[in-house]
């Protein structure tokens, strides 16, 4: 029929034409070597070109698709498509969500993991999730310092309408259920000291010196409790929660931040909702009597770390009550060292981003010494609530989660090493986790307590605003909300949850003292104290500037605790790599 020949050449044309062909014959029936065809019906032969047109149209798709990522990656940083731009179009979201799930190993099924390997072979990009996410960032669909953590672990960092329309109606409607019960403590000074960034301040401090002589503090404590109840659409979203996320880039709050700000947290010269918890100290600093009660305060002086300090330092008559609560700290660490306590102040680093989706945002850093005066007078203040919580919940038959640490340390151990970071490093390798009871206190080895819960920050903390729930509910005279076994259940999610947000706040911490190291000039000295010895001349080191511990290969000669220089060869945030050399000093 087409050749007008049925010789071995054309014939076999004939099978090559008809054995290429995919829409109008098909193989009827093969013997041997031999084929027979027949055509396709008129439906079939519809169909199979209707597939070939939708085939040539993807195809045709997904080519303009790569020139649309190939056009964006050389486009100037400033001329990048917006993110937005990328969700218009379904066929670009589906493809673009598929990029994203395969750069944080998130591929929900085969067809995201397919279409992101077939960008990535057409980009000529190895199928690698490192190379996804160098493709977004190029394209300006992810910022340079894409935090691939906060999208892996799911963080929820906005609210629903719902949730903002309820802590809407809260603030409107606020009514203070304790507020017969509260007693009036506007004439104590108050103290609220926090870092300078603080976004919501969950607790503040008073003392006065009793006539025969003893101290007395009061630790005031935010009280959420009186806005939120438990079971509310606000609780249920606090305890999914679990806790405020804090990094280096953003906050993302337990609660709505408006709530938090305007409805909860405690502020210069206002009156503020309290739960305040008051206690007398014998002069050993063990606590002679606490009480708990719903109190209305009226904070004095918000203060930050660095101006408490120097106002301990200048030592001024008018400040005599700062002065009593640095008194009852020291008092109180040498009272928990006495009963087994272990100090393990070190250096702890802060860093604030202010522009995290540049891509050389301003990084600033700050070191703070745990042993300072003022973080020590506050960090003790803390404890000595935790304890007179357990106290007062041990005493009224209140279910609350008691935290603990059985084992003890012994601290002669350590007393080779030099006080501070290299003993505290020391220490914190050794120490286990903490447990918990719902129904009695447990020891507290490390704090060196015979009880201990987690009270001062119910607004950023679920586990302490299920603290606070208990204790209001036995002030107001009714049983607790919940039982010790509903509590040990909810605890477990909670810390599962809370466990989540310390490996992202650990890991992004991480990522930008990496950045700000790797900015430094390659000259640039930093001092490192010796912390241990990892293997032969390989050690531990803390860099005293920076906060941070890394490894790096020391001369011989030096020991633990001594101080050596080191200068960056090399850092990659991304990659989680840091390589410091030692420099030598020329005798």
């Amino acid at each position: 029929m087409i050749f007008g020949s049925a010789e071995p050449l054309e014939s076999y044309c004939v099978h090559l034409l008809l054995s290429k062909d995919e829409i109008y014959f098909t193989v009827l029936e093969t013997k041997g070597y031999c084929s027979v065809y027949g055509p396709r019906s008129i439906v079939q032969v519809e169909e199979l070109l209707r597939r070939k047109l939708a085939k040539e149209a993807a195809d045709k798709e997904f080519q303009e698709f790569v020139q649309l990522l190939k056009s964006a990656k050389t486009m100037p940083l400033h001329a990048k498509p917006p993110k937005s731009s990328w969700m218009v179009e379904e066929s670009i979201q589906h493809r673009i969500k598929s990029l994203e799930a395969y750069a944080i190993d998130a591929c929900k099924n085969d067809d995201q993991k397919n279409t992101a390997g077939a960008i990535l072979k057409a980009m000529g990009l190895a199928k690698t999730a490192s190379s996804a996410v160098n493709l977004l960032i190029a394209i300006g669909y992810f910022p340079v310092h894409v935090n691939l953590d906060l999208l892996k672990f799911n963080i929820h960092t906005d609210y629903s309408d719902e949730i903002m329309s309820a802590a809407e109606s809260l603030l409107s409607e606020s009514s203070d259920p304790d507020e017969i019960d509260r007693i009036d403590l506007t004439h104590l000074k108050v103290y609220a000291i926090d870092v300078d960034e603080a976004d919501e301040l969950d607790d503040a401090l008073s003392a006065t010196r009793l006539q025969d002589g003893r101290i007395k503090v009061w630790i005031h404590v935010a009280d959420p409790t009186s806005l939120v109840q438990p079971g509310s659409i606000i609780d249920r979203e606090a305890m999914r929660r679990g806790t405020s996320v804090f990094l280096p880039t953003a906050t993302y709050p337990m609660f709505p931040e408006k709530l938090a700000m305007e409805g909860m947290s405690l502020k210069q010269g206002n009156l503020c909702n309290a739960v305040t918890v008051s206690v007398v100290l014998r002069s050993d600093g063990s606590i002679a009597e606490c009480t708990v009660n719903n109190s209305i305060i009226k904070p004095t002086y918000m203060l930050t770390y660095e101006s408490a300090s120097e106002l301990l330092h200048l030592n001024l008559e008018e400040e005599v009550e700062l002065k009593i609560l640095s008194e009852a700290a020291a008092l109180r660490l040498q009272w928990r060292r006495q009963q087994g306590g272990i100090d393990t102040a070190t250096l702890e680093t802060r860093i604030k981003v202010a522009n995290p989706d540049d891509p050389e945002p301003l990084i600033k850093l700050y070191v703070e010494n745990q042993a300072d005066p003022a973080m020590r007078l506050v960090s003790e203040m803390m404890i000595l609530c935790g304890e007179a919580v357990a106290t007062f919940g041990s005493f009224n038959n209140i279910p609350l989660p008691y935290r603990g640490q059985p084992q003890s340390i012994d601290a002669s151990a350590f007393s080779h090493l030099p006080e501070g970071p290299v003993r505290s490093s020391a220490i914190v390798k050794l120490m286990h986790a903490a447990e918990m009871d719902f129904r009695n206190p447990i020891r507290h080895g490390t704090l060196g307590l015979p009880g201990y819960v987690q009270f001062t920050s119910p607004i950023r903390r679920y586990m302490d605003l299920l603290a606070h729930y208990q204790v209001k509910a036995f002030l107001r005279g009714d049983s607790p909300p919940f039982s010790a076994g509903q509590l040990e259940g909810m605890a477990s999610v909670i810390n599962m949850n809370v466990r989540v947000v310390r490996r992202l706040s650990s890991s992004s911490l991480r990522y930008w003292i990496l950045e700000y190291l790797r900015r430094q000039s390659k000259e640039k000295r930093f001092r490192a104290l010796i912390l241990r010895f990892i293997k032969d001349r390989i050690a531990a080191l803390l860099l005293m500037e920076v906060g941070f511990q890394a490894s790096a290969w020391v001369s011989v000669g030096m020991q633990i605790g001594d101080e050596v220089e080191v200068k960056v060869e090399d850092a990659h945030p991304r990659d989680d790599i840091i390589s410091l050399k030692e420099v030598v000093q020329e005798k």
